[in-house]
Order: structure tokens, then C-alpha cells, then sequence
């Protein structure tokens, strides 16, 4: 029987029981993780690092994408869509360059500010209080 390492069960159980707005910070959260790890994997010429990264950052804005609810957001849904979209294509191009320049100079400035602006959006959900 195998003993289960505790730092895996909190993880689980942090996903498996955390609402929407926590999950979707964690999403952010993880993008912005993996654009630094595929910065210093082009840094490193680590190739095989850089690429998994920017996939993994990729398929979070995906999902991001799809997650958007037009129909109740309206125009803010479609500019964020629209954002996240500029995203992917941005990671599309420093990934085939390995251009660490794009990633400084346009991912991750928009991909900190819109996990920046996320962490005010939660911290203001969870306190009840409106804008």
C-alpha cells in the first residue's frame, strides 16, 4: 500500500473543493508559472523545458477562452476573449522563436496584469463589498 505524500492530498483537495473564482485564480496563477519556467528554459537552451511550458501556458488560456460566458458578460467577455487570444498567438510565436524578448516585452507584462486584476476581483468577491 502506498503512502500518499501529504503535499499531493492538500493539492487534490485544494482543486477538488475550491469554488469557481478560486479556480480560476489558480488558472491564471498557473499560466504566469509556466510563461517563467518556458522564460528560463529558453534562457537555459532547454528546448524540451521552454516548449512543455508554453503548451501548458497555452492550454490555459484555452480553457480560459472557453470558459467565458458571452451571453452574461457581454463586451467584457469578448475583449478578454479577445486578450487571451492575443495570448496564445504571442506564446505560438515565442515558442517557435524561442524569443525571450516576446515573452518579456509582451506575454508576461499581460499575463501578470491580468492575474493581478483576477487577485483584486477575488479579494473583492470573497469581502462582499462592490467596486
Amino acid at each position: 500500500m502506498a503512502l500518499n505524500n501529504p503535499y499531493s492530498v492538500y493539492k487534490k483537495n485544494s482543486v477538488n473543493y475550491a469554488s469557481k473564482e478560486q479556480l480560476l485564480l489558480m488558472l491564471v496563477e498557473g499560466a504566469v508559472k509556466f510563461i517563467k519556467i518556458a522564460r528560463q528554459g529558453i534562457l537555459d537552451k532547454n528546448v524540451k523545458v521552454a516548449h512543455e511550458n508554453m503548451i501548458k501556458a497555452q492550454n490555459i488560456y484555452y480553457e480560459l477562452m472557453i470558459s467565458l460566458d458571452e451571453k452574461s458578460a457581454g463586451k467584457w467577455a469578448v475583449s478578454l476573449k479577445q486578450v487571451y487570444d492575443f495570448i496564445i498567438k504571442k506564446l505560438v510565436e515565442a515558442n517557435i522563436k524561442k524569443d525571450v524578448s516576446i515573452i518579456d516585452n509582451e506575454i508576461l507584462p499581460l499575463a501578470e496584469n491580468i492575474k493581478d486584476t483576477w487577485e483584486q476581483a477575488y479579494e473583492i468577491s470573497k469581502s462582499g463589498n462592490p467596486l
